[in-house]
């Protein structure tokens, strides 16, 4: 059993087997242009046993958010994102591990796995900061996928059967580029994975402000147009949309 709260965007708390992980921390109101749009201000039930970090863009990989965080907290991070974390955060990085796909840890009664993701490694169009995206297998009671932010690739039929995917559905923008994934191919994605439940996440959180009134529907439909998609092609996942600061407790199938 895994009980998740979606904090918008990225931001998933996961408990599993007493083991409580957090995804992609973006635990504030504003990130450079973008405000959050919907949902509360993330007030966690307490401090993570880890972060897992997807990838180095801002949104993702946000330094003032883990500043927030206890300094003992283990962060886990892409294949070559541990030397700017650190040197950044300085004591505030705590324990930092990194991960390449195929390579895995132990945290409490959970191992967490890195699989591949398909996104851009940089953490931005003018930075020389680079690692390459991941995604994570949280195995505990349940298979949890957290693909991070990704678009398709073969392999994702290698990561299945799981319990629960965890699948990006959107942006933060009226547009969306290679290395995503829009509703009808997050569908896909959760077909190839052979998800029994899937939480659509990474959409109608963070926007430019205004964005929202002249494109409503790249902010507020993608996580119900995932849900339409998948019942076409994936019939056996089931989808559970949330609202940004909304809880689910999902069973193994």
């Amino acid at each position: 059993m895994v009980a998740l709260t979606w904090h918008g965007h990225s931001t998933v708390w996961i408990e599993d087997s007493g083991t409580r992980l957090l995804t992609d921390p973006l635990l504030r109101d504003r990130l450079a242009h973008l405000r959050r749009r919907r949902g509360p201000l993330p007030r966690l039930p307490g401090a993570p046993d880890a972060v897992l970090v997807s990838h180095l863009h801002a949104d993702h990989l946000d330094f003032a958010s883990l500043r927030r965080l206890p300094a003992r907290t283990l962060l886990v991070v892409p294949a070559g994102a541990a030397r700017l974390v650190r040197r950044v955060l300085g004591p505030a990085a705590g324990t930092c591990t990194e991960l390449s796909p195929g390579e895995q840890i132990t945290i409490g009664r959970v191992t967490v796995r890195a699989v591949p993701a398909h996104h851009h490694p940089g953490r931005g169009p003018w930075s020389r900061q680079q690692a390459p995206a991941i995604g994570y297998l949280i195995d505990g009671q349940a298979r949890t996928w957290f693909a991070g932010d990704t678009g398709l690739f073969d392999e994702m039929a290698d990561l299945g059967p799981v319990d629960l995917a965890l699948i990006p559905v959107g942006g933060w923008g009226p547009t969306l580029g290679p290395g995503h994934l829009d509703p009808r191919a997050a569908a896909e994605a959760v077909r190839r994975a052979a998800a029994a439940c899937a939480v659509p996440i990474h959409y109608g959180t963070f926007w430019p402000i205004g964005c929202d009134r002249i494109r409503p529907d790249r902010f507020l439909h993608p996580g119900d147009d995932f849900a339409r998609h998948a019942t076409a092609v994936a019939p056996g996942t089931r989808t559970v949309v949330l609202h940004p600061g909304q809880s689910v407790t999902v069973r193994q199938s």
